[in-house]
């Protein structure tokens, strides 16, 4: 089976371009060149060889209907011959050979006109009148050979003219070429030795003034996007880690502590209890996570009711709000949906209420909204509400908004980035923003239905 056939480089391609381009150009230039030149040529052994028949004709003399040759024959061009009939009887032959003198007795009863025998010479016919009738004919022939050796040598060096010139162009253009995309061939060659860890690598190509230094900012701003994103996603796998880790530590020393030593009912409840949020933890986490990942992966959506995920949510944290003594309230339409499912919308907006409820003072409020083109859930506390400044750092893995160390408002710090990261794998997105009347307040946006 023959192999697939390679395509040719760029710079290989842009130089054929250049090449054919120039080359039909060319050639069309010949060609129109050589078509000029050969009808000027023409349009000139034309008005030779009439002015010589003219010419012949104001010599001759007519007397009484016969034609009186003159003493002095109109001097010859070196190139033109003329014959005199009286009827179809030669006056005046000059020399010639054999075909063209026969071609010349031909035209003597002719009409006037041209005629060329072959591409040797052209003859031209002129009668010659006795007032209105036909005495004679004067017959001019001139050789066509100067004309078409100027045809050729014309062609011959226009063409080699052309092939010089074609050659030139490709070679120029060749080396431009080379000049042009050397830059990028260098930043391929960089761009391929770099790995996985060269994160800091750039072109550095300087400020961009043309197609290179653009395409080598673009390039750079995109390795500026990937550094960052590489950055977050270890960060986020080192805080899932902890994540993960802190509660399997936490459940592990439990089962020790128990297996260590006899203990009362009341003990080993509490002990399974500790274990139990443990586990609750980690399946949460893990679940936030395959739900991205789903998300992720562009597969059909379906649609849900953010209203009743927002009571399933703030069911959930009641137990959290009663601790603290903050009260949840829940409001908005009815018959909102969203092109998220219930769960995923519970998964993002369960950490967010959670984190209100860590800082409110008395209250927690959630509203869902019909806010075409989406749905908005607003959470908002009247709590101290995120520090100025802090409204996109508190979304980064592991970053926490300073509390007052209160233990309740303490976390790992990935409630929030995951959130936000499910809400954009499933079109949405969640923001913190100042609100109006002080505390804190979070936008869950979501698509419409």
């Amino acid at each position: 089976m023959k192999g697939r056939r390679r395509p040719l480089a760029l710079r290989t391609r842009l130089l054929l371009l250049i090449v054919s381009g120039v080359g039909l150009t060319l050639v069309l230039l010949i060609v129109v060149f050589n078509v000029a030149l050969a009808r000027s040529l023409d349009n000139d052994a034309e008005e030779i060889v009439e002015g010589r028949a003219q010419s012949e004709l104001a010599a001759l003399i007519v007397e009484d209907g016969r034609i009186v040759p003159p003493e002095d024959i109109v001097a010859p061009r070196l190139e033109t011959r003329a014959w005199v009939f009286e009827g179809t009887v030669p006056l005046r032959r000059p020399p010639a050979d054999v075909e063209l003198d026969r071609a010349a007795a031909a035209l003597a009863d002719e009409a006037p006109g041209t005629t060329d025998l072959g591409s040797r010479a052209r003859l031209y016919s002129l009668p010659v009148l006795d007032g209105d009738r036909r005495v004679g004919t004067i017959v001019a022939a001139i050789s066509l050979e100067p004309y078409n050796r100027t045809r050729f040598l014309a062609l011959v060096a226009s063409t080699a003219l052309g092939v010089l010139v074609l050659s030139a162009v490709a070679l120029s253009s060749a080396l431009l070429l080379r000049a042009a995309l050397r830059p990028v061939s260098r930043m391929t060659s960089d761009a391929a030795a770099w790995s996985e860890r060269d994160l800091d690598n750039r072109f550095a190509a300087g400020p961009p003034h043309d197609e290179i230094t653009n395409l080598a900012a673009t390039l750079d701003g995109l390795m500026d996007r990937l550094a960052a994103g590489m950055r977050r996603e270890r960060r986020l796998t080192a805080e899932v880690s902890h994540e993960l880790r802190t509660p399997l530590a936490q459940i592990r020393a439990e089962a020790d502590l128990g297996l260590r030593r006899e203990r009362t009912p009341e003990e080993y409840r509490a002990a399974l209890e500790v274990i139990r949020a443990g586990a609750e933890r980690i399946e949460a986490t893990v679940e936030t996570l395959i739900a991205t990942a789903r998300q992720e992966t562009l597969l059909p959506r379906g649609t849900g009711d953010p209203r009743g995920a927002a009571a399933d949510v703030i069911a959930a944290c009641t137990p959290l709000a009663d601790d603290r003594g903050v009260e949840l309230v829940l409001r908005g339409e009815p018959d909102v949906r969203a092109g998220v499912e219930t769960p995923v919308v519970e998964r993002i907006l369960q950490p967010v209420v959670e984190n209100a409820c860590r800082f409110a003072r008395a209250r927690v409020t959630v509203t869902v909204a019909d806010a075409a083109p989406g749905v908005v859930i607003e959470v908002r506390d009247d709590g101290p509400g995120v520090a100025d400044g802090r409204h996109e750092a508190i979304f980064e893995p592991g970053v926490q908004d300073p509390g007052d160390g209160d233990p309740h408002r303490s976390g790992a710090g990935l409630g929030l980035p995951l959130s936000r990261r499910l809400a954009r794998a499933a079109g949405g997105d969640v923001t913190a923003h100042p609100a109006p009347t002080g505390g804190g307040a979070f936008t869950v946006s979501l698509p419409a239905a």
